[in-house]
């Protein structure tokens, strides 16, 4: 029987049953897409290494009381390590600082408590600053008995070479639109229709389709945010900037809407799991609720949740992030309708929108607006202020011709 709860990800499956099945490497770099499962295989992975079953062939039986402890995220040999602070990094730890590398690297050193392993799984990998990377070298290079290290990375070229070079590396593609439709239904999140709808709004990643079918409402924010976008096409920069207000207030109100989502679905089917003090797992990773204690509440009646709320500067980005998703599937849309690919466009609920756009926008521009879109999200990465990053990509996008 099968035990491994990832989906969509045959190769990568095929890869951890071999590991576990033989020899796991004392170090494993899974590295894809965001929201593809690369979390989800982290826990199978996790799950086989600890579980106690007396045939390997049979790890992870879900059944013994070490699956049972990592399915209710309570057991004491699984160490999580997450990205804490304003801007978003796996840090380097210690005394007086955020949870980090070195607090890790000190429990990894101490003696199994349940059986003979030990597992880390460090959660965005691809944020640990450099000194944290340095700080890890050695552990990877001589880990303590028994101990697997576990890293998840969106970007492996964020990791230094001496990082990458000491793990074996399994890649992670996106997950097809009928296995993501499927897995939807079988959580019973959504009917067939909207699982559908939802599968192609993910683009293969399989944790995004779950997270909006677990948050009643998020998809048509994220529609407006989308249709807002495309509308200002025919808007000039006076209107792009007032514009910039609202696609920020929609971002973080589909962000503090999506958080309570992405923490249920990144349960496993069977049943809630507890949260150990390292996070959760799955994917995607829970969204940070923003900021807002001691500020006014809005009416949400006239504004909408989130709308006119201070938020933190990370906050503010994880919304720019949210638009800068949405942003990039409605250019890669548009130019599909401009190639009259129209049977391959995501968001159907704009087709006839984007069909009639597609011939007053050029082909050129759109590819440029692409590309810009893409630097957009580096440079979000890189902490530039996000609401200057927005007013210039705002900016930049193209004009559409006027309509005949």
């Amino acid at each position: 029987m099968d035990a491994l709860n990832t989906v969509g990800q045959p190769g990568a499956v095929a890869a951890v049953r071999a590991m576990l099945a033989a020899r796991v490497p004392h170090a494993v770099l899974l590295v894809g897409p965001p929201s593809v499962g690369k979390q989800s295989l982290a826990e199978d992975l996790a799950t086989g290494l600890l579980c106690t079953a007396a045939d390997p062939d049979d790890r992870p039986c879900r059944e013994c009381r070490a699956c049972r402890m990592v399915e209710h995220g309570n057991h004491p040999d699984l160490h999580r390590l997450d990205p804490e602070g304003a801007g978003g990094q796996v840090g380097i730890g210690g005394p007086g600082r955020a949870r980090g590398v070195r607090d890790l690297v000190t429990e990894l050193a101490l003696m199994p408590v349940e059986g003979a392993h030990r597992v880390a799984v460090i959660h965005e990998a691809h944020r640990m600053n450099e000194d944290a990377q340095s700080a890890l070298l050695k552990t990877l290079e001589e880990p303590p008995a028994g101990t697997t290290l576990i890293l998840i990375a969106d970007d492996e070229e964020r990791l230094l070479p001496t990082v990458r070079s000491r793990c074996a590396r399994i890649r992670l593609g996106t997950v097809s639109t009928r296995d993501i439709e499927q897995l939807v239904a079988a959580r019973g999140l959504a009917d067939p229709p909207t699982a559908a709808r939802l599968a192609r709004l993910a683009g293969g990643r399989s944790g995004l389709a779950l997270t909006y079918a677990g948050a009643p409402g998020a998809a048509a924010i994220r529609g407006e945010i989308a249709r807002t976008l495309l509308d200002l096409l025919d808007r000039g920069p006076a209107a792009r900037m007032v514009a910039a207000r609202d696609l920020m207030a929609r971002a973080t109100a589909l962000m503090t809407l999506l958080a309570p989502a992405a923490s249920e679905v990144t349960e496993t089917p069977r049943k809630r799991q507890g949260r150990p003090a390292g996070g959760g797992s799955g994917d995607p990773a829970p969204a940070k609720p923003p900021n807002m204690e001691d500020q006014p509440q809005p009416d949400a009646t006239e504004a909408g949740p989130g709308i006119g709320r201070k938020v933190s500067a990370a906050d503010r980005r994880r919304a720019l992030g949210i638009v800068l998703d949405a942003w990039l599937e409605l250019a890669r849309d548009l130019a599909l309708a401009m190639r009259g690919v129209v049977g391959s466009i995501r968001d159907m609920t704009l087709l006839d929108e984007l069909v009639a756009m597609a011939p007053r926008t050029e082909s050129g521009d759109i590819e440029a607006a692409l590309a810009r879109l893409e630097r957009a999200r580096e440079l979000l990465d890189a902490n530039v202020s996000p609401e200057l990053l927005l007013d210039v990509t705002l900016l930049r996008w193209p004009r559409a011709r006027p309509a005949a």
